[in-house]
């Protein structure tokens, strides 16, 4: 049972909410639209950041200068004008998450790129890949751990690679049951990608390159890292609550102490940051906006045009929208967390998974959560 104490934490209703069943977005049709949206065309973006990342991790593997990295092998005069003219998906969004998730670090895969067994697969694959280049040979005894770190890069374009492959796919499952009919309210959408989630926590996380028709182990099958603890957690932790200070919004003089030195306090996470500038030209995210409006859903579009602005600050709103939608995945996380499952009826059960939600409520004490409790 809340003890009087626990009620002083002002985010206590929050957790007495997902403990009761309920959902930190409000369940209310217009909110439905906007997560459904948002993940619809979330889902399709996903989709091409994942096979490009795993593109770029397996076919450009310790190429020093991948002009092309971003055409997934299909290099033509139409896809390379189109490029040019830059009516394609900004694949760099997702190198800048990957860069994010990767100095953050966190899990099982960032410990195993610090392991003795890790360096060993790089020499291995490193002395098959540069054995008829003389220049990699001299550069690299002259800067040993110069293309090991290219290799723990490459490790987070796969792994990020392989975990947007199942999220993607979630969403696209999960608008499919949204067309038709099957899925009406938040607690079904976050319970959709709970289950989603557990299904795949133990899915194998390997990352393998071949070389001159062999095989080349970088993140082996014996390593044990698996979709969840490995991929998912840290992604939460870089993405949705840690994230980077954008340049042009805080400044980076250390003298002006904008940024704190600590990476633990960070909140640029995409649970904090503000749609406003977040929609504006110069921000990252920005980059992930334009993508999704590129796909943007009809229904959603026509959700847009019904408010004041109609589309004239779409990116705004489609951030607006996706935020609303990761407050979503983040509950469908937590909950499939709860030390003692969802299902807990002993009081001391309770007790343990409440204490662990306020523990959560404190991070998102700064977010945009309350923002979002209303339209």
């Amino acid at each position: 049972m809340p003890s009087q104490l626990d009620n002083i934490h002002p985010f206590a209703q929050y957790a007495d909410r997902l403990l009761s069943g309920g959902t930190l977005l409000p369940d209310t049709p217009d909110n439905v639209v906007e997560v459904m949206g948002a993940l619809d065309s979330y889902g399709i973006v996903l989709d091409r950041y994942s096979v490009n990342l795993i593109h770029i991790a397996d076919h450009q593997f310790l190429n020093l200068f991948p002009i092309f990295k971003y055409f997934d092998g299909e290099i033509n005069p139409a896809r390379m004008w189109r490029h040019f003219c830059h009516d394609r998906i900004n694949y760099e969004y997702a190198e800048y998450i990957m860069r994010a998730m990767m100095w953050h670090g966190g899990g099982g895969m960032d410990a195993y790129l610090d392991t003795e067994e890790f360096r060993q697969n790089c020499q291995v694959a490193i002395a098959a890949k540069i054995k008829f280049n003389p220049v990699l040979q001299l550069f690299h005894k002259a800067f040993p751990e110069f293309l090991i770190e290219q290799i723990r890069q490459l490790s987070y374009y796969s792994g990020l690679g392989q975990f947007w492959r199942v999220m993607s796919d979630i969403f696209t499952s999960l608008t499919d049951r949204y067309l038709r009919g099957e899925i009406k309210h938040i607690p079904q959408i976050v319970d959709y990608i709970k289950n989603g989630l557990v299904a795949d926590a133990a899915r194998p996380i390997t990352y393998s390159v071949e070389i001159g028709g062999k095989t080349y182990d970088i993140l082996p099958a014996s390593a044990g890292l698996t979709f969840l603890p490995d991929t998912a957690i840290p992604y939460v932790e870089s993405i949705f609550f840690r994230g980077a200070p954008f340049l042009g919004i805080v400044s980076y003089n250390a003298q002006a102490q904008q940024i704190s030195p600590d990476k633990s306090r960070f909140t640029y996470g995409a649970l904090y940051a503000d749609p406003l500038p977040v929609g504006g030209s110069g921000v990252p995210p920005t980059l992930l906006m334009q993508d999704m409006f590129r796909h943007l859903p009809d229904y959603l579009e026509a959700h847009y045009l019904k408010t004041e602005r109609g589309l004239g600050d779409v990116r705004v709103k489609i951030c607006a929208s996706f935020q609303r939608s990761m407050f979503c995945v983040t509950n469908a996380a937590l909950v499939g967390l709860l030390p003692k499952g969802a299902d807990a009826t002993d009081p001391e059960d309770i007790a343990v998974n409440r204490e662990f939600l306020l523990g959560w409520m404190d991070r998102l004490a700064s977010s945009q959560l309350e923002q979002v409790q209303t339209p």
